[in-house]
């Protein structure tokens, strides 16, 4: 566990001066309803008021979770890219904006997989970098094992016993650290976001959004089809570990070391658009944290009794509609090579092809693309320029300058290990479809044609 990471998960407030998650009306713009409401107190402190009660009787119980839902929300915005406030912060998370899924490489003493990282969490910093901690004393709860069994989550649980583990303690001491000091400052999981809210609903809602978001983020595999994989012996620059980490996903993350050179953290960066329950997580630059591994020498060590260096990795599934709990089942296939067109099919029919830009087209003649062996996959190169996906978005431009390794998943395009790709509708005539990886209203998949 990085020294940075320990101190950070243990600091009770950074800074919270000068929040930026949305500018601030000036005084003389305020009208006097406004001014009048900063006096009364708000639905949600009251209906938090109400709640506690409830909660804190249910905090070392196993009643099952069920009967709320989260807040619809329509047409929500972006958190961190708004340009004017946003009051529901039911459909908006702030001032906790910027959403960090964070792993831990724990070589000695180990944890999980020999050929996996670990999660840490999920953490909501201001859009800024500070962050706020422990946000709510009366949803501390003691019993994140319970709360998930009773949620009939014992999938969901099986897998955090194997990926989410603490070095130090009992999973479940780490579990409830989690939820207690960041779980609890998500705007969005707040009870008075449900309706019919049933006490620790929320919880489950967590624990199933951290351990999705963590299936899509296959960080051994990403290292090592760059070439970097644990060892004793050879070292690597920051420059080359945070590259292999950014080419699939075109925005950077941050390293963690601890011992001044041993690689043992990773935080990558989303913002979110709606809520952390229902909405798009989209993957995003850091907002002020940095990395502190030196520039050369970084160790990347193997975990203590794996006997050998790992030379496989796993390839794990990251479509985010993958039930928690499940194992990855797609294998991979023989790779793309040489020219060749990329048909797409459908709701099970074949339904036109992604064109230069790398958008989905029906109603025209498909783009011829160059697939180029890269590591253990292939790039994508049209027309336009390489191919990219970029905060979430399949991208192929000129403007470019790296271009994503993606991988062949029973002879379909796959994209971290996975082959859904996603898009906001079927398009029809001259529309062009924007294709994503972040879960849209239809699916899609995407197949090689040669040439």
């Amino acid at each position: 566990m990085a020294v940075q990471g320990v101190l950070r998960d243990a600091a009770a407030l950074k800074n919270l001066s000068s929040p930026s998650y949305f500018p601030l009306p000036q005084l003389d713009q305020l009208s006097l309803s406004s001014i009048m409401s900063s006096f009364m107190p708000s639905v949600k402190a009251l209906s938090k008021a109400a709640l506690t009660y409830c909660q804190l009787a249910l905090l070392s119980t196993s009643t099952t979770v069920s009967g709320g839902s989260p807040e619809t929300c329509s047409n929500p915005q972006t958190s961190c890219q708004n340009t004017t406030v946003v009051a529901n912060t039911c459909c908006f998370n702030a001032p906790g904006g910027q959403l960090l899924q964070t792993q831990f490489w724990d070589a000695d003493p180990s944890t999980g997989p020999v050929d996996s990282w670990t999660i840490h969490g999920l953490w909501p910093d201001h859009c800024d970098g500070t962050y706020d901690s422990n946000c709510d004393p009366s949803r501390a709860y003691t019993n994140i094992t319970a709360i998930l069994t009773a949620a009939g989550q014992t999938s969901l649980l099986t897998y955090m016993d194997t990926y989410w583990v603490s070095d130090s303690g009992t999973n479940e001491a780490f579990w409830e650290h989690e939820w207690e000091k960041h779980g609890t400052c998500i705007s969005t999981l707040e009870p008075d976001c449900y309706t019919d809210y049933t006490p620790q609903e929320e919880v489950v809602d967590f624990f199933n959004k951290v351990v999705t978001l963590f299936k899509t983020l296959p960080s051994y595999t990403w290292l090592s089809n760059a070439g970097i994989l644990p060892s004793t012996t050879t070292t690597y620059t920051s420059a080359e570990i945070l590259a292999a980490l950014q080419t699939p996903r075109g925005v950077t993350a941050v390293i963690q070391c601890e011992n001044t050179n041993e690689l043992d953290e990773i935080w990558y960066f989303y913002d979110v658009k709606g809520s952390v329950q229902t909405g798009t997580f989209i993957p995003t630059n850091p907002d002020g944290a940095t990395s502190d591994c030196p520039a050369t020498g970084v160790q990347y060590l193997p975990k203590s009794g794996s006997g050998t260096t790992p030379t496989t990795s796993t390839t794990i599934t990251t479509s985010t509609t993958t039930s928690p709990g499940t194992s990855p089942t797609d294998t991979p296939g023989t790779p793309f090579s040489g020219k060749g067109y990329l048909q797409v099919t459908s709701g099970g029919a074949s339904n036109g092809c992604i064109i230069s830009a790398g958008t989905w087209y029906i109603g025209g003649t498909c783009a011829t693309f160059t697939a180029t062996a890269s590591g253990s996959g292939f790039t994508l190169q049209s027309s336009k320029g390489l191919c990219a996906v970029q905060k979430a978005d399949l991208v192929c431009a000129s403007s470019v300058s790296t271009a994503t390794v993606f991988t062949s998943s029973a002879g379909e395009l796959a994209y971290a290990g996975s082959p859904a790709f996603y898009a906001s509708s079927v398009p029809s005539g001259t529309v062009q479809a924007t294709v994503s990886t972040a879960t849209l209203a239809q699916s899609l998949v995407i197949t090689w044609q040669s040439s």
